[in-house]
């Protein structure tokens, strides 16, 4: 890392962990090496994302393991839904206040029709997801599903959201209703298992559950100089969990994937993101080992035409979060990061966002991941 008075990159082991967060890890660590969990890969490798891939042998020992799953056997499922569950999923879209930006042209237009085979995409997922048993899944969603199905981001979003449309068993049961189902975005495994840990995290330390990685796309100084932080540019190609966004689900739209990514279509989850503390986390593989990277940020807001200016400057159609980063400069968080990939999640307050970044990295270190934390506390002081 670029060296910097501010910059603050410590072991886990000689950093001080609360007991609570100790206690709690611990608590996880064991019920995933008895209990074990299954993350659901679909078509792993399909995007040619070498550093996407967690090797079997590194997984194995956090207690969670694969089921390689066929996005062809996705697009099957989607077929089976009949059009009235669709229709369903589509109305309560509606009277949660999601904005749909439609018009009339296929080719170039978001309709409801692309919408409606999106909701039966999300149907099939969380269908294959309880029958595979899967805590986790991940769509990869370009190469050969974008060439049968409309965009798999409202489905990835909705996933990821704490409320989301019910969907039924065969027996009328609903699914893991009223919690996520966590969704890693283009089958990034390292994402995944983050997710995996920030979602028994937050759960068990009664924090928002809803999570997601972004893309760290770039950075500037605020043109409207309403602060003089460096404001990072948070953006996922194509969704995010509503409860990231302002108003949630009533304060989030969908506009139409750009054509070049998705001929067929389908929209997005957009919204801007809340203020507030999050937690930032990274899971890389280097050297034959599992990594990972944590620090502490704040999600700010900006000026409706500077977050214009910033959403042109990137993609339109995608859900944006202001980020500031606490003790990281730009060159330092580039000089580090493995990947444009980020994993972020709330918390209700800077001090119980602390104390889900300890109990995150004594997690993951009780399992045999090297943690390290980086940059300070929304205090400034280090960890």
């Amino acid at each position: 890392m670029v060296k910097h008075k501010t910059a603050h990159v410590k072991p886990l082991a000689k950093a001080t962990i609360p007991p609570k967060a100790r206690a709690t890890a611990a608590k996880i660590a064991d019920d995933l090496r008895v209990k074990k969990s299954i993350m659901g890969v679909f078509d792993e490798g399909c995007m040619g994302m070498y550093n996407a891939i967690i090797p079997d042998e590194l997984l194995f020992p956090t207690g969670v393991y694969k089921e390689r799953l066929s996005q062809s056997a996705l697009y099957y499922a989607a077929t089976q839904v009949s059009d009235a569950e669709a229709q369903e999923v589509f109305n309560w879209y509606k009277k949660k206040g999601l904005k749909f930006h439609f018009g009339k042209d296929e080719a170039t237009e978001l309709t409801e029709r692309q919408v409606l085979l999106q909701c039966k995409t999300y149907i099939a997922a969380v269908r294959i997801a309880d029958e595979f048993g899967c805590e986790t899944i991940g769509i990869q969603y370009q190469q050969g599903l974008k060439d049968l199905l409309p965009a798999s981001d409202l489905v990835e979003g909705t996933l990821n959201s704490t409320e989301r449309p019910p969907v039924k068993r065969a027996d009328g049961s609903v699914i893991r209703g009223g919690e996520p189902i966590p969704h890693f975005n283009e089958v990034d495994e390292c994402a995944g298992l983050d997710g995996l840990f920030t979602d028994r995290v937050h759960k068990a330390l009664q924090q928002p559950r809803a999570n997601t990685l972004h893309d760290l796309r770039w950075g500037d100084w605020d043109k409207s100089g309403t602060t003089d932080e460096y404001v990072w540019v948070f953006l996922i190609s194509g969704s995010a969990p509503a409860d990231h966004h302002i108003n949630g689900w009533a304060g989030s739209d969908s506009h139409r994937q750009p054509g070049m990514y998705f001929k067929l279509g389908g929209g997005t989850l957009r919204g801007i993101a809340k203020v507030g503390e999050i937690v930032w986390s990274r899971v890389f593989v280097e050297n034959g080992k599992l990594k990972m990277d944590l620090g502490r940020a704040k999600v700010i807001s900006l000026p409706q035409e500077e977050t214009e200016r910033r959403w042109k400057e990137t993609t339109y159609q995608w859900p944006i979060m202001h980020a500031v980063t606490y003790g990281v400069t730009r060159d330092q968080m580039m000089a580090r990061h493995k990947s444009n990939h980020i994993q972020v999640a709330y918390a209700n307050s800077a001090k119980e966002a602390d104390l889900a970044l300890y109990t995150k990295a004594a997690l993951a270190a009780e399992l045999g991941i090297e943690v390290a934390l980086c940059g300070t506390k929304a205090d400034g002081k280090a960890f």
